[in-house]
């Protein structure tokens, strides 16, 4: 018989139900048991975090340097062009419109420090970081560019190894854990009162980026569009079966197939689009880099924390690369963001619970805005290529 699995999606839907449900009623010796759980897989998570950024953000880095020559560069520029307006039209958006929304109530809500009425842990054990996230940041990326420069492979085939294990460990431990994690975070919410506010700032801020989703897909396809001198309303429209197909599947390299056969039929040629396509599945995430934006800055609302224009353009700007590193599996973005979120925004365990919460409820639009968004990148090299000569045939 063919074995029933529930989805990562309806997994921490029904964590976050369960915890407001049972928060109600729950004895609090009982629900301190799942405070400590929580203070334990988040200390996990701290210590875990740079061992994540080093074994995505090496290889990934290093793989770019191979491949296609020029084509690959210029792909690779686009998609990160892409990934960070992407970001900073949700921070200029959510600057003008999340103020209004999040009421002073939501504001004040100390998501950072849950206050008296919270449960706190029977007891914590301290894992410390082998180091800090900026010095895993910089080392991986020294040693991405020398491994991209150099023709050895020893290192390369090392770093390999070492993403295959991160990427094993986000899968079978961190991944099927964190429904229960939300669900500790959301029950100690409810007790101390919070958890009203937040839900409903999470319902205002999904209606926003759902919006926001397709205006994004609107103004790449009418760049797209116009490079190419085709109706971009057209080519958006015969990229829907993928974008539905991402909706179901929540995976892009699972999209791959739909996606590189609704390329096709925007006219771009076979060999661009079986390049383009498969690479861009990995390096173009605009669709997630919205959602972490945005959830980013509610959060920081929320709790109180100032945003400055500066320092958020720097997180963007490095969300950016670091969603290159991002792991296929569902919810895999935010897990290699974790380590920008904390290093440059000062997430604690509490609000990256909240952020992943947020983030996998709108995981399927989030993976469908970014293999839709691959076509448009398809039709702008395949311009690109025909106008430069063929260079997919000189790479």
């Amino acid at each position: 018989m063919k074995k029933f699995r529930i989805s990562l999606l309806w997994q921490v839907l029904i964590a976050i139900v369960a915890g407001i449900v049972l928060g109600q009623f729950l004895p609090a010796p009982v629900a301190r048991l799942f405070v400590t759980f929580n203070g334990l897989f988040g200390n996990f998570l701290n210590f875990i975090i740079p061992l994540i950024i080093i074994g995505l953000i090496i290889p990934a880095i290093a793989d770019l340097g191979k491949g296609a020559g020029r084509l690959l560069l210029i792909t690779a520029l686009i998609a990160y062009g892409s990934t960070v307006f992407s970001g900073f039209f949700t921070y200029f958006t959510g600057e003008a419109i999340f103020p209004r929304l999040i009421a002073q109530s939501a504001q004040t809500a100390t998501v950072d420090n849950p206050g008296e009425m919270a449960l706190k842990p029977f007891f914590t054990v301290e894992m410390p970081a082998p180091f800090d996230i900026m010095t895993a940041l910089l080392l991986s990326f020294c040693i991405g560019l020398g491994l991209s420069a150099i023709p050895g492979n020893t290192l390369r085939m090392a770093a390999a190894d070492l993403r295959d294990i991160v990427t094993l460990l986000i899968e079978k431990v961190i991944i099927p854990l964190l429904p229960l994690h939300i669900f500790g975070i959301f029950l100690n919410m409810t007790i101390s009162g919070q958890v009203a506010s937040i839900i409903s700032v999470f319902v205002k801020i999904i209606i926003v980026i759902f919006v926001l989703h397709i205006l994004l897909l609107l103004i790449q396809f009418s760049l797209a569009g116009l490079v190419a001198r085709k109706n971009p309303l057209r080519l958006l429209k015969n990229m829907l079966p993928a974008y539905a197909t991402a909706l179901g599947t929540q995976s892009s390299a699972a999209t791959i197939p739909v996606t590189l056969a609704q390329t096709l039929k925007n006219g771009v040629s076979k060999n661009i689009a079986t390049f383009v396509i498969p690479l861009c599945a990995t390096i173009h995430l605009s669709g997630s880099t919205m959602k972490i934006t945005a959830c980013a800055m509610a959060i920081m609302m929320m709790a109180g924390i100032p945003i400055h224009t500066l320092d958020f353009s720097g997180f963007i700007f490095m969300l950016g690369i670091t969603m290159v590193a991002a792991p296929g599996v569902p919810g895999g973005a935010i897990m290699a963001a974790l380590g920008v979120l904390e290093g440059m925004l000062g997430f604690d365990e509490t609000a990256q619970a909240l952020m992943i919460a947020l983030y996998i409820a709108m995981d399927s639009f989030g993976t469908a805005c970014n293999v839709t968004g691959d076509g448009a990148i398809a039709v702008v090299v395949d311009r690109i290529n025909g106008k430069s000569g063929n260079l997919v045939q000189r790479s």
